[in-house]
């Protein structure tokens, strides 16, 4: 991995990397943090929501002295291929920029967006060859990237130890980002899209029993809570199958990253409770 910038925070290193992906068949750019000391580390991916590259998490969410304090590794992926002779759309919720973190089928997505592939097989193996990871890892995200964290954590668990999302779009099989999303990506099987749905993964009883809690909080001045992201969806899920979900919802917060540098630490120390050997 190429390092494109380096700063010191909180007393760890955080660098900004660029490499050329063998599945996405771009270049794919990232931050990953390392907090002080000689590691080994266990690590917590972060992924990100519509419109957003890696630089937004890590500019804004504001994890790092919370990651220093319980000597973590964060890794921020981009949130789709970019580039030249990617396929791409006028809208924000199609495209580059919006990834959802699946393995498109259909064209012209299909040769380059395969997110799903690119984080739980090559951001992984890259990040724990050239980091000092214990190689236990944790995923969380925002948004589409809750929707990430979550259909990931379900469908490998044996990747992650825990699982928890700001704002996450519940059930994308029944929400319009979703739907244009999977429709695009995935064809008009919506057989295919309830594989890549969380709320009807822990319906279905995918990944049941792998987590002891989900942590997953809500902002509830959220202008997307009721159209998009519908987290009474993934609350019922969790009630039929038996999951433990702790939903908090936030008076007065909205979907920013204010909302999410409000409440990182507490993720954060969700996950590093879960990661310690």
């Amino acid at each position: 991995m190429e390092t494109l910038k380096t700063h010191a925070v909180h007393g760890g290193t955080l660098r900004y990397l660029r490499h050329d992906s063998r599945t996405t068949g771009t270049p794919m750019t990232l931050s990953v943090f390392v907090p002080p000391g000689e590691g080994p580390f266990p690590v917590l991916i972060w992924l990100s929501g519509l419109t957003c590259t890696e630089d937004n998490f890590t500019t804004k969410a504001g994890a790092y002295r919370a990651a220093t304090e319980h000597g973590l590794i964060i890794v921020a992926p981009d949130t789709s291929p970019r580039g030249e002779g990617v396929a791409d759309d006028d809208a924000y919720d199609l495209g580059q920029g919006a990834g959802f973190y699946v393995d498109a089928t259909q064209a012209p997505w299909a040769s380059h967006f395969r997110m799903e592939r690119y984080v739980v097989e090559e951001l992984i193996g890259l990040v724990d060859g050239e980091f000092p990871t214990t190689k236990a890892r944790a995923i969380s995200g925002h948004s589409m990237g809750g929707h990430g964290a979550l259909t990931l954590a379900l469908r490998h668990p044996h990747l992650f130890r825990s699982v928890s999302a700001f704002a996450p779009i519940a059930s994308p099989t029944r929400c319009a980002w979703g739907e244009k999303a999977f429709t695009a990506y995935l064809g008009e099987d919506r057989a295919a899209w309830a594989e890549h749905d969380a709320a009807r993964l822990i319906e279905s009883g995918v990944g049941g029993g792998c987590y002891d809690d989900i942590l997953i909080d809500q902002g509830d001045a959220d202008p997307f809570l009721a159209e998009q992201l519908k987290p009474e969806l993934l609350t019922a899920a969790a009630g039929a199958a038996g999951q433990r979900v702790t939903q908090r919802m936030q008076p007065g917060y909205d979907h920013s990253y204010f909302f999410m540098a409000s409440f990182i630490a507490d993720h954060v120390a969700f996950h590093a409770a879960r990661l310690k050997d």
